[in-house]
């Protein structure tokens, strides 16, 4: 068995299946061409070699890893070149992996970590953009012109040591190589040793990129990842924690709209809430380049925020503000804070950017009191307990009585209606769901909603549509939920049980994944969707692994199917009593009403092993 030291390269075709979907022929053949014409070529060109092909990807070998960075590089522009006399909808974006390890040589096919790594890599890239590792980085940092934006140590499927991973700034014209002539009369390249580069254009990121989005991040790949901490409550009476916390989850909310920044969910960043520490080890701990920090305070209609950036690799400070605002437009706050922390991250804030940042919140005729009031039910609802649903639906409702057009505060209401039905906590499924569906289809009536709202509407809207078995109905609404926030981990990982009950497990699957690699401290949320989804799948061992390590919803439920499943009765029995424990009203029953499949046969075998695992019918 021959083994070498090889430089590898994984990229794919983002949103080939829906393509397909659409049109099959057209876009089988379009495919051809886009191999024929430009990646065959390039990849010869850049002394590489096709040795393998794989639906919508292909593998390939190079002599070195600069080959393989500038051929990679090419090939984004030259998609980027084709897709822009295509219609959005028919384009296809291509995202790229590169890493150098140690791979098993078999005839002409290749193995090991090293292309393992590299396949994971290619799952961090964005569409059109290029991901390495931190080798690859410094082995070619000083040889091409293309930079290298650090995106901090990220942990990925099944391999077991974090991977430094680092984002391509293609926009740069490469500076032309010197290469020297061997006495053999051969080009000596600067690496010293002869590299295998091995580019996989592999495994669609569907759910996200395809079908999933309405437009397309473009053509660079400089994307610099960021935590966003709860800000510190500075009142007297330290009352506003809820506030400190409302302002960081609405920049993550906004920056998440975008390609070109990776932040990290709330339910990781807030883990470190009220814990000091070393900013760099945050920065390690969470895999991130950046952390935002501050504080609030808030005195009658003014608000006072603090805010810094710090590099979480050096530990030094990027910028600093403070934000003094009063009057009745806290968006404008929103729109002026990350609108800086963007302009200190990427270096440009152009009137395009800021165009958008302004647009992100909506309606300037939101008041500080009605914002104050959703922060606060939001605040309750998060907390997924059955006394915090229904603090916030009480917080909602009193926000309505002073502001009854407000969509904001409708939609927010609408979700604690819903997350009663879910967690099994609603004495009475059926009203709350029929009050759920009252206001969400009043909020959805407003044709110009903020991209917040229309998020938080789409996506509820997905889940009661499922529940009418309106799935293709539930799957276009969670697109739109999506496209209003294309890089949410959170809304990611719920469309992957949207796309399950629509009978389409494995692109649910793929969504828990892509969900995984941007933001790995939510799993205890993609675990608990995966749980179904290997359920689903035939795969309960599978099932069982993720499950435990979950106690989110019904998960101790979902655990129990699995159980019996396996003919391991006791545990599941013991599984249900957990969940009766939390849940003393939860019964078969109700536990349908919170699920819809298409296929009716997966509801009924699951219902009749909770029955024989000892959960009441009724």
């Amino acid at each position: 068995m021959e083994r070498r030291l090889s430089a590898m390269l994984a990229a794919d075709v983002v949103g080939y299946s829906a393509l397909m979907e659409r049109d099959e022929a057209t876009t089988f053949e379009r495919l051809r061409s886009r191999r024929t014409e430009l990646f065959e070529p390039e990849i010869t060109r850049h002394h590489g070699r096709v040795f393998k092909l794989m639906g919508d990807g292909l593998l390939a070998e190079f002599g070195s890893v600069i080959d393989a960075v500038e051929c990679a590089v090419s090939l984004q522009r030259g998609m980027t070149e084709r897709n822009a006399a295509v219609p959005q909808e028919e384009r296809f974006d291509v995202r790229i992996g590169i890493n150098t390890g140690e791979v098993i040589v078999d005839g002409e096919d290749r193995y090991g970590e090293g292309v393992n790594v590299a396949a994971r890599l290619e799952q961090l890239a964005f569409p059109g953009g290029i991901c390495v590792s931190g080798k690859v980085a410094k082995e070619v940092e000083k040889k091409l012109a293309f930079g290298f934006d650090p995106a901090g140590r990220q942990k990925v499927k099944n391999i077991e040591e974090p991977i430094e991973v680092y984002h391509v700034r293609i926009d740069a014209q490469p500076r032309r190589r010197i290469l020297r002539r061997r006495r053999s009369g051969r080009l000596w390249r600067p690496l010293g040793v002869a590299a295998t580069i091995m580019v996989a254009l592999a495994a669609v990121w569907m759910a996200l990129y395809g079908p999933l989005t309405t437009s397309s991040p473009g053509g660079s790949s400089t994307i610099p990842s960021v935590a966003v901490l709860p800000f510190k409550d500075l009142s007297a009476d330290k009352s506003l924690g809820y506030l400190g916390e409302g302002v960081a989850n609405d920049v993550i909310a906004i920056l998440s709209r975008f390609s070109d920044i990776a932040v990290v969910s709330r339910t990781s960043s807030f883990a470190y809430q009220g814990k000091e520490g070393d900013i760099r080890e945050i920065g390690k701990e969470l895999g991130v380049g950046y952390v935002v920090e501050g504080s609030v305070r808030k005195e009658g209609d003014r608000v006072r925020i603090v805010a810094q950036l710090v590099n979480a690799n050096t530990g030094d400070h990027v910028w600093a503000d403070r934000f003094d605002k009063a009057g009745t437009d806290p968006w404008a706050l929103q729109d002026e804070l990350t609108g800086k922390i963007v302009g200190a991250m990427t270096g440009e804030f152009g009137a395009i950017r800021k165009a958008d940042y302004s647009q992100a919140w909506g309606r300037d005729s939101t008041n500080l009191d009605e914002y104050d009031y959703y922060l606060r039910a939001e605040s309750q609802l998060n907390l997924y307990t059955k006394e915090g649903l229904e603090r916030s639906g009480e917080i909602s409702r009193q926000g309505l009585k002073v502001f009854p057009a407000s969509p904001l505060l409708t939609v927010e209401l609408g979700w604690s209606h819903w997350l009663k039905v879910a967690l099994l906590y609603s004495s009475d499924p059926q009203k709350d769901l029929q009050e759920a569906e009252r206001l969400v289809n009043q909020v959805l009536a407003d044709k110009n909603l903020s991209p917040q709202v229309t998020r938080l509407a789409n996506w509820l809207n997905a889940w009661l549509l499922t529940l009418k078995r309106d799935h293709d109905g539930a799957i276009a609404a969670m697109n739109k939920a999506i496209a209003a926030a294309p890089y949410n981990a959170f809304t990611l990982t719920d469309a992957g049980s949207i796309f399950l009950q629509a009978g389409q497990p494995e692109k649910a699957l793929e969504l828990t994944d892509t969900a995984a690699a941007r933001d790995p401290g939510l799993s205890w949320f993609f675990n608990y969707v995966r749980g179904f989804i290997y359920i689903v799948l035939g795969k309960n061992e599978e099932a069982v692994e993720v499950l435990k390590t979950t106690e989110f919803a019904d998960a101790p439920l979902q655990l129990a199917i699995a159980y019996m499943r396996l003919g391991r009765d006791a545990e599941a029995q013991a599984a249900v009593a957990k969940m009766l424990k939390s849940a003393p009203t939860a019964t078969i029953q109700s536990w349908r009403q919170a699920w819809n499949f298409r296929d009716n046969a997966i509801l009924d075998q699951a219902s009749a092993d909770l029955a024989r695992a000892g959960l009441p019918s009724q």
